[in-house]
């Protein structure tokens, strides 16, 4: 029984809307004219109740015994001034009743299933959609339209839920790429700092040693020639960088590498930095004949990440793990490696840049 009902109950809840009005506005005409009926036959026998008390019984029983031809008996209506001030009035009400009922229920019940027709079917679906409203004019999209009925409300309803999603999308993949560009502003701003520090120092070494003639001519050239390889690198990276939007789109250049290449590339900038920054550093690189297939270009940057950090926070112990930390662990991952950070035992930290082959 439970269980028809429950049936029963979810079928009109998920009729469409013009179906449930129709059936809310039938069901109260119906018991509008049920229930005016039984007023009116009530009515009716009040007012005869009324009349009775001015008829003359007698005259009435002996029409009744004379009922013949299809003539019926019936008690006649008296004059209003004949009754008493309280049967008039009850008469009065009963006429008005007789005339009236039906009109008076009828727009009752018509209001009545209006009103529960809202209730049921309106409601709690707008009330969703103006709280939903709401909350995406304040930019919270983080909620859920719960409404499921499977009519015109809830379809509304889940197209609604539809465009929050999308909006809620949207704004996330918006702030991702504003993140990635300010990533990408940082990383650029982050990586051309160790070329420039280069240049800085071979400039300040050219400027204090070359006008009295302190300095080798051949070293001087040798400067100038460092100097053209960092402005070039950092031509190749600006370039690299503006056709980007994100660091996850920079594309892997496989090449042929050598520790020894690297040694002499990394020791050049070392020299200067390490004047620079009045820190005394030491390269050590096994050696090896051994060629790896790598993108040069980030390995180096990598690396220059790594020593540069390493120069500014050596006195801390290298607890620095900023943008330049985030990068190098960005571009080692892009290398099919990972970035190791490990705390030495006689103090200070270790980090250790992973590079797989690629190509």
């Amino acid at each position: 029984m439970e269980k028809g009902i429950r049936i029963v109950r979810d079928r009109i809840r998920n009729l469409s809307v013009r179906k449930t009005i129709i059936l809310y506005l039938a069901i109260s005409l119906v018991c509008s004219f049920l229930l005016s009926a039984a007023i009116t036959r009530l009515a009716y026998k009040a007012q005869q109740r009324i009349w009775w008390k001015y008829t003359d019984q007698e005259r009435y029983f002996e029409a009744i015994e004379k009922e013949e031809g299809g003539y019926l008996a019936e008690i006649q209506r008296p004059d209003s001034l004949e009754m008493l001030p309280w049967d008039r009035t009850l008469n009065e009400v009963c006429d008005f009743l007789d005339t009236y009922t039906v009109l008076i229920l009828s727009i009752a019940g018509s209001c009545l299933a209006v009103f529960l027709f809202y209730r049921h079917k309106l409601r709690i679906p707008m009330e969703e959609l103006r709280q939903a409203s709401k909350r995406i004019a304040k930019n919270d999209l983080d909620f859920v339209i719960t409404y499921d009925n499977q009519d015109e409300m809830g379809s509304l309803c889940r197209e609604f839920e539809r465009m929050r999603g999308e909006l809620a999308g949207n704004n996330r993949e918006m702030w991702r790429m504003l993140e990635d560009e300010r990533e990408l502003r940082a990383a650029i701003a982050h990586d051309v700092r160790s070329p420039l520090a280069v240049l800085k120092g071979y400039l300040e070494m050219l400027t204090a040693y070359l006008p009295d003639g302190t300095i080798d001519p051949a070293k001087a050239l040798e400067m100038l020639a460092e100097s053209r390889k960092q402005i070039e690198r950092m031509d190749v990276f600006v370039e690299t960088m503006q056709k980007l939007n994100s660091l996850e789109q920079r594309t892997l250049l496989p090449g042929p590498v050598t520790a020894g290449s690297l040694q002499e590339e990394i020791q050049a900038e070392l020299d200067i930095l390490g004047q620079v920054e009045k820190k005394r550093i030491i390269l050590q690189v096994p050696e090896t004949d051994a060629v790896f297939s790598g993108d040069r270009e980030i390995i180096l940057e990598v690396m220059e990440n790594l020593l540069s950090n390493g120069l500014q926070y050596a006195k801390d112990s290298l607890k620095y793990a900023g943008m330049g930390m985030y990068i190098s662990r960005l571009y080692c991952e892009k290398h099919g490696g990972m970035l190791l950070l490990e705390n030495e035992e006689q103090g200070g930290a270790a980090v250790t840049a992973v590079f797989y082959r690629i190509g």
